[in-house]
């Protein structure tokens, strides 16, 4: 491993020198190594799963994974993680980065670092179709329902409103459904499906067009990294450019796919986002 040294002061009496700690470069070990680490999940579609065929991982991170690694020119070598272990992977080093739909929040922040996000997740309230025309305004106070610890409840706390919550998110939707709640909250692409699905068990649903919160999705990687960090950011903006992003998005949740989501965001700092980070 490549390392940087830092500056030393040596005194005279007693005689000892005193040093700033070697700070490993993450960049220059991944240059030498000539391969990527790349974190992906294990088993999530539609961002990484085993294909059915080739029981390989396949998904739209770990196309990322892929497309970061040939702008940075190297090979891949992608690391199965699971939800829970996702962070500490990076923040012990057992991988380079990881792309895993990873949002920016408080906490996440301070445990590992985040590259310019490439797109930003919305937390939306999904209601019954005579109140889609409202606004998170109009829902203060109100129950709505969530998956318990996640930051779709958070959401709900930020809007004023009372959170419901649930163990799994088919019980938080059922919620919603039989009027024990006003409104679900989820992330976009959740959303779509469990409207389409309603819609096929004759029940109408909407969501509301103002978000309830915002997710920077970034690439995760080990804190105190300024090189690499400035690299990977460099690389997003590349692909963003030629592209790449676009392409790799269309495949796997753009307007065609049964996500039918569309790509509004371009890779920006995510110091120029104006929202309010979740816990």
């Amino acid at each position: 491993m490549k390392l940087k040294l830092l500056s030393c002061t040596i005194l005279a009496l007693p005689l000892m020198m005193i040093c700033s700690a070697a700070q490993a470069d993450a960049l220059a070990d991944i240059q030498a190594r000539g391969q990527l680490n790349c974190a992906v999940y294990s088993d999530v579609p539609p961002f990484s799963s085993p294909d059915p065929q080739t029981r390989q991982l396949a998904g739209m991170d770990v196309d990322l994974c892929g497309a970061l690694a040939d702008k940075m020119g190297l090979k891949l070598n992608l690391m199965p993680t699971s939800i829970e272990a996702r962070i500490a992977v990076i923040a012990t080093g057992r991988a380079d980065v990881l792309i895993a739909n990873l949002a920016y929040t408080k906490t996440r922040g301070k445990q590992i670092q985040f590259s310019d996000p490439y797109y930003v997740a919305k937390e939306m309230l999904l209601v019954k179709k005579p109140n889609a025309d409202k606004t998170r305004a109009d829902f203060k106070g109100k129950r709505i329902s969530a998956t318990k610890g996640t930051t779709s409840e958070q959401s709900i706390y930020l809007a004023g409103a009372k959170a419901v919550t649930f163990q799994d998110a088919a019980s938080a939707f059922l919620a919603l459904e039989q009027n024990k709640a006003v409104g679900f909250v989820t992330n976009t692409m959740t959303g779509i499906k469990m409207i389409s699905q309603a819609k096929k068990d004759g029940i109408e649903l909407g969501m509301i067009k103002e978000p309830m919160a915002l997710e920077p999705i970034g690439v995760g990687m080990r804190k105190d990294e300024p090189a690499l960090l400035a690299k990977i950011n460099t690389s997003l903006k590349g692909m963003d450019d030629d592209g790449t992003i676009d392409k790799i998005w269309n495949k796997w949740i753009g307007p065609d796919t049964e996500y039918k989501m569309i790509r509004e965001d371009r890779v920006q700092p995510l110091s120029s986002l104006k929202f309010e980070p979740l816990e």
